[in-house]
Order: C-alpha cells, then sequence, then structure tokens
C-alpha cells in the first residue's frame, strides 16, 4: 500500500474514536480516553495493568495501533474494557 492509498482510507478514521462490536453484537463508539488492560506485558507495561488509550493511530500496513502514555503500541496486547 503506498501513502496514496493509506490517505485515502483514512479520511473516514479519527484518531480520537473508535467502533467497537460487543459480545452482544452491539455496535459502540469509544471516544479517547479509554481504558484497557494489558494482556502481556509489553514496553514499560505490565500484564494486568489498567491503562487509558490517548490516541488511535494506524500504521502503514492498516495494524491498529494504540498511543499510551506517548507511547504506540499494537492493539493486540489489550482488551478493551466497556462501560456497560
Amino acid at each position: 500500500m503506498n501513502k496514496q492509498d493509506l490517505a485515502e482510507q483514512l479520511k473516514y478514521s479519527s484518531s480520537k474514536w473508535l467502533y467497537v462490536v460487543t459480545w452482544n453484537n452491539v455496535l459502540k463508539q469509544l471516544f479517547c480516553p479509554f481504558k484497557v488492560v494489558v494482556l502481556k506485558s509489553v514496553g514499560t507495561l505490565k500484564k494486568g495493568e489498567l491503562v487509558m488509550v490517548e490516541a488511535i493511530k494506524v500504521t502503514m500496513e492498516l495494524k491498529t495501533v494504540f498511543v499510551i502514555n506517548g507511547r504506540a503500541y499494537f492493539h493486540y496486547h489489550f482488551e478493551i474494557l466497556l462501560d456497560e
């Protein structure tokens, strides 16, 4: 994917909100900051720690990245906590 293709994909997204589908198939929009729990220790974050996602970014390969404490981490290191 080149930069022009990426720009086309990203013009419909935001670094401040994310859509998720809940376990019971409800579509929810989350706004930053939102809570996540660390599934596996990564960087300075420890397994089981609760942290806040400040922003959402996307890599050139369209992989979702969460910005936490000013550092970027792939989304799969975390579980999103929903207030229901």
